[in-house]
């Protein structure tokens, strides 16, 4: 019963949380809300096998790794050269047509994962449909076909 209460105070106190601080869809979240998620998820172990951190302590961990989650969102968006430090930028792979191929190399990407992307976005059979590709910060690319 023990393991059943503890399961429903963090649940609770995640769902809490999760909801006052807003959501954010998986293709939107970043490489730091994802290194946060799994933080969050030893610190929500830990508190539900009950061995090293009480379920107040879990909380509190959470509830500050949470906050420092908004808070760098909100310094980013105050201060701009902070967001690029603590977050990627978009980078254009393809610009007027013309393949970038060392910021493609440098992004991992190759010219057919750029082309499906073009397929699924746009239904573009070539590369020589594509006019810009960008590479956003989600980790999405965008895909701009020529007129």
């Amino acid at each position: 019963m023990d393991a059943v209460l503890r399961a429903l105070v963090v649940w609770a106190v995640l769902m809490l949380l999760f909801r006052v601080t807003g959501k954010r869809t998986l293709s939107q979240a970043t490489t730091f809300d994802f290194i946060l998620l799994l933080v969050v998820g030893e610190a929500t172990q830990q508190a539900l096998l009950g061995e090293d951190f009480s379920i107040m302590m879990a909380a509190i961990v959470i509830t500050t790794l949470i906050a420092l989650d908004r808070l760098a969102d909100y310094l980013g968006y105050r201060f701009p050269k902070l967001d690029k430090l603590l977050e990627s930028v978009a980078v254009i792979l393809i610009d007027d047509g013309k393949v970038l191929k060392d910021r493609m190399a440098k992004a991992h990407m190759t010219e057919e994962e750029i082309l499906t992307f073009a397929r699924q976005a746009h239904g573009l059979e070539s590369m020589d449909q594509v006019k810009y590709a960008v590479l956003e910060k989600s980790g999405g690319v965008t895909i701009v076909p020529r007129e």
